[in-house]
C-alpha cells in the first residue's frame, strides 16, 4: 500500500516539475519589455531590454512595410505590426542603409517564424498539456483498484476495519503529500457538481438493481416511512434544537439565522450506509433488516437533496411568508412525484426498445445505461429529484428490460454497474480524505458536539418510534421489527459523501458560516464512519441479530410455498371483503401488469408468469443432474459458473481427478459409496432441521444411485474373476468361445 502511494506521488511530482520548467522556459523567452531597433549599419535587428522613450519615435522616418508583405505574404498580423513598429523606430540615416537593414530584419524574422512553425523531427516529445486530465483520471482509477485489492488481501485489516475507513486514511495521506508538494494551490481537488453528475449516479443505479427483491417489496411501506417521514422529522428536530440552544446561549455565537440552521440540518441527515451494508453482507443478517437499512438510506438521499434545495430557496428570499411555506411543501411533493414519473417513462422506453435488439445484442447494455442516466439528467434539468428518478428507472428496468435482453447482456449490465459503483465509491472516499487537508477550518466545540449529539439521539428516537408504529398499526406485517433490529437501524445511520458535497455547494455570500458548517460536517462524518462503522460488526455479534436462513435460491419448496400462500391469502382477503389487503392489492397489480403492460414491453410476455418458480426449478434440476453425473463417474466439461464450482467442491472436496479413480476398479465404487453415504448423512440432518418431506425430491435419486453402485461393484468383481479363469478365450455374440483372448459382453 505504501509502495503504491509512493509511486503515485513520484509520478505526479515529476509531471508537475516538468510542467513548471516548460512554463518557466517559455516565459523567459518572451521578455515583455524588449524592444527591436534596426541597426543603421546593416547588421539586422538589435534587441534591447529597455523600452524607448515616448518621444524617441517622433522624428524617426516611417518605413514602408510593403517590402515585408511581398517577402512573407503568409506572416501573421502581429509580425507585421512588430515590423512596422521597428521600422518606425529606426535611427535616421540614408535610405539605402535603411532599406538594407529592413531586408536583413525581415529575413531574420521570417527564418525565426519558419523554425518555430516547422521545428523538424524530434525523437521523443513530451506533450503533457494534451493528456494532463486523462492521465490524472486514469492514475486515480488505477490507484483506486490497487487500494481495494490491497485491502481485501490484508485479512488482518479487512476483518477489523471497514473499507471506507481505510480509503479515507489513504486519502488523507495522499492529501498531505499533495499539500506539501504545492499541488493543491493550482489544482481543485474536489468539485461537488462533478460528484453529483458523474460519481453518484452509478452508485444509485447499482443499488436500484439490488432493490428488485421480494423482501424489499414486502417492506416498501416501512422503507418509505423511514426515508420520508423519518428524514423530515430528523431535519426539523435537529434544526429547531440547534437554533434553540443558540438563542439561549448554550453554544458559541455563530451569527446564523433559523433558515440557515435548517439548511445545515437538511444536509446533515443524509445517510451513507456503505460500511454498514458491507458488514451486513459479510455477517449475513436477515433480509428484512438488510433491505430496511438499504432502502431507507437510498431514498433518504433523494429526500435530503429535495429538502436542501427548498432551504436554499428560502435563504435567498428577504421575507418568508405563509404562502411561500406552502409552496415549499408543494414543491417537495412535485419534485418527488415528477422524478418518479420520469424514471418510469425512461425505464419503459428502454424495455420497449430492447424488444427489437435480437439482431444487435451488443447495444443492449448501452440502451439500458443510456436511459438510466437520461432519467437522472432530465430530472436534474427540470430541478426534480434525480436520485429518486434513477432509482425508479433501475427498478423498472429490472422488472421489464432484463427479461428482453439476453443472459449475457444481463450479466454484463450487472457486472458493469457493480464495477462503476465500486470505482465511484472508492474515488469518493479518497477525495473525502484528500480535501480534508486543504480546507479553511472554523472549529467551534459547542456547535460541533451539540450537532453530533442531536444527530445520534434523534435518529434513535425517530427510528424506535416509527418501528413501534409499524409493528402496531401495520395490518399486513407478520414479521415484527425486533428491538435489536431497531438498534441496528438507528446505529447504522452513518454520514458520508452526500452530506459533504451538499455542504460544499453552499454559497458563502448567502451563508457566511459556511466554513463552520463544513468543519462540523467533516467531524460528524469521521466520527460516524470510524467509531460507529468500526464497531458495527462487533455489535451484530454481541446482540445476536437474527441471521439469514440459508440460501433460498436452491430451495424449490420454499419458492413454491411463497407463491401458494400469496394466492391463498389473496383469495381469503377477497372472500372476507378485505379489499385493502396487501395480497389482494398485489394480485390486482400483477393481473393488470400481465394483461396490459407486459404484452407491450416484453418480447415473450407469457413466459414470465412463473419466472421465479421456473428459474428456481432450473437451478435445482441442474444441481441434481450434475450430482448424478458425478456419481456415475462421468467427466464433466469445464463450465464457468459459481454454482457449478461450489458443487464440484462439495462433490469432490479432495480435488481428486477421475483418472485417479479409474486406476483401480474398486476405488471408484468405494469413493462413490462414501460419497453417497455422506449425502445421506447430510439429508438426515436436513430432514431433522426442516422436516422429513423437504428433500424427497433428492431421496429417490440417491437411493437409485446407491443400488446402481452396489450392482456395479458386484459386476466388476465378477468381471475380474472371469478374466482370470477364462484367459485366452472369448465369447462371441451367440455365446460361442473364440481364441482371441478377450471377453465381449452383450448389453
Amino acid at each position: 500500500m505504501n509502495a503504491s502511494i509512493l509511486t503515485t506521488s513520484i509520478v505526479l511530482l515529476a509531471a508537475l516539475v516538468y510542467r513548471d520548467v516548460v512554463v518557466a522556459r517559455v516565459t523567459s523567452t518572451q521578455a515583455p519589455n524588449s524592444t527591436n531597433i534596426l541597426n543603421t549599419t546593416g547588421q539586422g535587428i538589435i534587441t534591447t531590454s529597455q523600452p524607448l522613450a515616448n518621444n524617441s519615435t517622433t522624428d524617426l522616418p516611417r518605413v514602408n512595410t510593403t517590402i515585408f508583405d511581398e517577402a512573407y505574404p503568409n506572416a501573421t498580423e502581429s509580425t507585421k505590426a512588430n515590423q512596422g513598429t521597428d521600422s518606425s523606430q529606426a535611427l535616421p540615416g540614408n535610405s539605402s542603409t535603411l532599406e538594407n537593414a529592413t531586408d536583413n530584419g525581415v529575413e531574420e524574422r521570417g527564418k525565426e517564424e519558419w523554425d518555430h512553425e516547422h521545428p523538424g523531427v524530434e525523437l521523443i516529445v513530451l506533450n503533457w498539456k494534451d493528456v494532463e486530465y486523462p492521465f490524472i483520471v486514469t492514475l486515480v482509477l488505477i490507484f483506486a483498484g490497487l487500494s481495494k485489492l490491497v485491502f481485501h488481501f490484508s485479512h488482518f485489516l479487512s476483518s477489523k476495519v471497514p473499507e471506507s475507513c481505510v480509503l479515507i486514511v489513504l486519502g488523507v495521506i495522499s492529501g498531505l503529500i499533495l499539500y506539501y508538494t504545492g499541488v493543491t494551490k493550482d489544482v481543485k481537488l474536489y468539485e461537488p457538481n462533478l460528484f453529483f453528475m458523474y460519481l453518484l449516479p452509478p452508485i444509485i443505479l447499482e443499488a436500484a438493481y439490488s432493490l428488485y427483491d421480494r423482501t424489499f417489496a414486502e417492506n416498501i411501506g416501512g422503507v418509505i416511512l423511514f426515508a420520508v417521514l423519518g428524514t423530515v422529522l430528523n431535519c426539523f428536530l435537529i434544526g429547531l434544537s440547534m437554533y434553540g440552544l443558540y438563542m439561549v446561549g448554550a453554544m458559541e455565537d455563530v451569527h446564523t439565522s433559523f433558515v440557515q440552521m435548517l439548511l445545515f440540518a437538511a444536509l446533515i441527515v443524509a445517510v451513507d450506509p456503505v460500511a454498514v451494508l458491507a458488514v451486513f453482507q459479510e455477517v449475513g443478517v436477515n433480509n428484512m433488516l438488510y433491505f430496511l437499512v438499504f432502502g431507507e438510506s437510498l431514498l433518504n438521499d433523494g429526500v435530503t437533496v429535495v429538502l436542501y434545495d427548498v432551504m436554499q430557496i428560502f435563504i435567498t428570499m428577504p421575507e418568508i411568508t405563509v404562502g411561500q411555506i406552502f409552496l415549499g411543501i408543494a414543491k417537495f411533493f412535485v419534485v418527488v412525484i415528477f422524478g418518479v414519473l420520469i424514471g418510469v417513462v425512461c425505464g419503459m422506453m428502454s424495455s420497449f426498445i430492447t424488444k427489437f435488439t435480437n439482431s444487435v445484442k451488443v447495444v443492449e447494455p448501452l440502451i439500458v445505461f443510456g436511459f438510466a442516466y437520461m432519467s437522472y439528467v432530465l430530472s436534474d434539468m427540470f430541478e426534480f429529484s434525480g436520485i429518486i428518478s434513477i432509482i425508479t428507472c433501475g427498478i423498472v428496468q429490472a422488472h421489464y428490460t432484463f427479461h428482453n435482453v439476453t443472459k449475457k447482456s444481463r450479466l454484463a449490465i450487472k457486472f458493469l454497474s457493480k464495477v462503476m459503483a465500486n470505482a465511484s465509491e472508492i474515488i469518493v472516499f479518497l477525495d473525502l480524505g484528500i480535501v480534508t487537508i486543504n480546507l479553511d477550518y472554523d472549529w467551534k466545540t459547542g456547535f460541533s458536539l451539540w450537532a453530533l449529539l442531536f444527530c445520534i439521539v434523534y435518529r434513535f428516537i425517530v427510528t424506535y418510534s416509527l418501528s413501534a408504529c409499524l409493528n402496531k398499526f401495520s395490518a399486513g406485517r407478520v414479521r415484527k421489527i425486533r428491538l435489536d433490529e431497531m438498534f441496528m437501524i438507528s446505529y447504522g445511520g452513518l454520514r458520508g459523501a452526500v452530506c459533504f458535497s451538499l455542504v460544499a455547494l453552499i454559497d458563502e455570500s448567502h451563508v457566511p458560516m459556511k466554513n463552520l458548517f463544513v468543519t462540523t460536517t467533516l467531524f460528524i462524518i469521521f466520527f460516524t464512519v470510524f467509531v460507529q462503522g468500526g464497531t458495527i460488526k462487533w455489535l451484530v455479534k454481541k446482540l445476536r441479530v437474527k441471521l439469514a436462513e440459508g440460501d433460498p435460491e436452491m430451495n424449490l419448496n420454499r419458492e413454491l410455498a411463497s407463491h401458494v400462500f400469496d394466492y391463498i391469502l389473496a383469495g381469503v382477503e377477497q372472500i372476507v371483503g378485505y379489499t385493502t389487503g396487501d395480497h389482494h392489492i398485489k394480485k390486482k397489480l400483477d393481473k393488470l401488469d400481465d394483461k396490459l403492460i407486459k404484452p407491450k414491453l416484453l418480447k415473450h410476455a407469457t413466459r414470465t408468469e412463473l419466472s421465479d418458480i421456473s428459474r428456481c426449478y432450473e437451478k435445482v434440476v441442474m444441481k441434481e443432474h450434475y450430482k448424478n453425473l458425478h456419481c456415475s463417474g462421468a467427466k464433466l466439461p469445464k463450465v464457468d459458473s459459481d454454482m457449478l464450482h461450489k458443487l464440484e467442491h462439495v462433490l469432490n472436496p479432495n480435488r481428486q481427478s477421475d483418472d485417479d479413480f479409474s486406476s483401480s476398479g474398486t476405488g471408484t465404487c468405494d469413493s462413490y459409496q462414501s460419497l453417497v453415504s455422506r449425502f445421506e448423512k447430510q439429508l438426515a440432518e436436513d430432514n431433522l432441521a426442516y422436516g422429513d418431506d423437504v428433500h424427497k425430491f433428492f431421496k429417490y435419486t440417491l437411493e437409485n444411485v446407491k443400488d446402481k453402485i452396489l450392482s456395479t461393484d458386484a459386476h466388476v468383481h465378477d468381471e475380474h474373476e472371469r478374466e482370470r479363469v477364462n484367459k485366452g478365450r472369448t465369447i462371441n455374440e451367440e455365446g460361442v468361445e473364440t481364441e482371441t483372448g478377450t471377453i465381449v459382453f452383450t448389453l
